[in-house]
């Protein structure tokens, strides 16, 4: 029987469902659609993927649509996939529909040979994972769980196995050895045996899958509530070699500075601290989150630092930001994305080098260091304490609560995030008499300066104290 949750679904499918049986085609709602649904995971009538698979042609499934869609594109038409937006009461909706494939992969191939299939069961063999592996016909007399590899058993027993041999799945579409890290963390999975050791003695094929695809595949990783339990099957089987090796490599690594026994068992702890924002667009959740999976990974090669011979935070870090930008651009994330994640691994340990009390010079140079990613850096900071000493967790966590009190307050006063020279070069030519060029930027580097010592002066001082340091140079 199918669940009342359905129901939502199915009224709003009907339509385009009586199109379909009209034409002398079936009509299933496919794959992660259908589990989700059996999870009750999802709001029936909001958050959901309409994702459907049919016995008609890509032809004909246009013609099923056209005079119901409001709008219909065919880019993935080669591969049996007509896409269709359609606006009713819920809103606008984006709906796929793709003819049954029966796929064939070659060794070396990233993208498969595609035939379409008849049998719905014949797509079905050629997913993922069971649990994937479902469908619901909408143009039987009644809507028809089609679930021949048991994928509904292993939902309610937490298991991961594939349909066909995992040696075949994943031979067919490599990524799905990282695909399977994702759904164990994300829906408490436990794999086969089977499962496991094909991604023990297969993980190297990820080598033929696109960087995009990967780093597409981390990202969802990643920003799951719970990621750990995926990232260390990763870890566990090898896997993470291929695309994350620089992980591997903090596993058991010593950090009797922090008392880290295991600093990667203490990065997969700070990744689980943080948490989405409880007001949205508060801080960038996934730029922390892949931040904290790359905060610590110079230590391995900053050793020094580990035994307590000399080597700065500011080395360690400069060696962990480096590691973290050829990781990054080698996985094609964004411009963007690498410059955001880098300097946060750069600077998260600057909260550390200010032993003394938050004076408003340091307040003032935490800020203009920091920059646009303020907020990540306080949350980073805050969860890179892992320690079980409640005494040294609680005294951290003040440190942190008089820094923030201590920038909203300068805030306050004196605007900290547009820091900048009181005088700007136009004026310092002109007080001065420089044309533009090198001289101009030196005093404009000291007005920075005595900006983050000193704060406001006023524009009477400031052009005093610059005079000053123009006579004091011999000019």
């Amino acid at each position: 029987m199918i669940p009342d949750r359905f129901q939502p679904v199915l009224a709003e499918m009907a339509p385009l469902t009586e199109r379909f049986l009209a034409a002398g085609h079936r009509l299933y709602l496919v794959g992660g659609t259908v589990r989700d649904l059996l999870l009750g995971d999802v709001d029936a009538a909001g958050e959901i993927d309409f994702d459907a698979t049919t016995d008609a042609r890509p032809e004909e499934i246009k013609a099923c649509l056209a005079g119901w869609a409001n709008a219909i594109w065919t880019q993935g038409e080669r591969f049996g996939t007509i896409g269709a937006k359609k606006r009713n009461a819920q809103g606008e909706r984006t709906y796929e529909i793709t003819t049954h494939r029966a796929e064939v992969y070659h060794d070396d191939s990233r993208k498969p040979d595609v035939a379409f299939a008849d049998a719905i069961e014949t797509d079905l063999s050629r997913r993922d994972f069971t649990i994937n592996a479902l469908a619901l016909e909408l143009t039987s007399p009644t809507p028809t769980l089609v679930d021949p590899f048991g994928g509904a058993a292993d939902l309610a027993t937490r298991t991961l196995r594939t349909p066909l041999a995992p040696e075949v799945s994943f031979s067919d579409d490599p990524l799905r050895m990282l695909r399977a890290a994702r759904f164990i963390a994300r829906l408490q999975m436990q794999p086969v045996p089977e499962l496991e050791a094909a991604v023990r003695t297969m993980h190297s094929r990820l080598e033929i899958v696109s960087a995009e695809r990967i780093r597409d595949e981390l990202d969802k990783l990643i920003s799951l509530p719970h990621p750990s339990a995926g990232m260390w099957f990763a870890l566990e089987t090898g896997l993470a070699d291929e695309f994350l090796p620089e992980l591997p490599a903090m596993r058991l690594e010593q950090d009797p500075i922090h008392r880290h026994k295991d600093v990667l068992t203490h990065t997969l702890a700070v990744v689980e601290n943080v948490r989405p924002p409880a007001e949205p667009g508060a801080f960038d959740f996934r730029i922390t989150r892949l931040a904290a999976l790359f905060h610590d990974v110079g230590k391995p090669r900053t050793r020094g630092y580990q035994q307590g011979k000399g080597v700065t935070f500011h080395h360690h870090d400069a060696v962990g930001a480096r590691m973290t930008r050829k990781r990054l651009e080698a996985l094609r994330y964004s411009h963007d994305d690498v410059a955001a994640i880098t300097e946060l691994v750069a600077l998260h340990l600057r909260f550390h080098t200010y032993q003394m009390g938050w004076t408003d010079s340091a307040v003032r140079r935490y800020v203009r260091d920091a920059g646009p990613l303020l907020a990540e850096l306080n949350v980073l900071t805050r969860c890179d304490c892992t320690t079980r000493n409640e005494r040294k967790a609680a005294m951290l966590g003040r440190r942190m609560d008089e820094l923030e009190a201590r920038i909203a307050e300068l805030e306050a006063r004196e605007s900290l995030a547009a820091l900048r020279p009181e005088l700007d070069g136009n004026a310092v030519m002109e007080l001065l008499a420089l044309p533009p060029g090198r001289a101009v930027g030196e005093a404009l580097a000291f007005l920075l300066d005595v900006r983050l010592d000193e704060g406001l002066l006023g524009d009477e001082e400031i052009r005093r104290r610059l005079q000053r340091w123009w006579h004091d140079r011999g000019q």
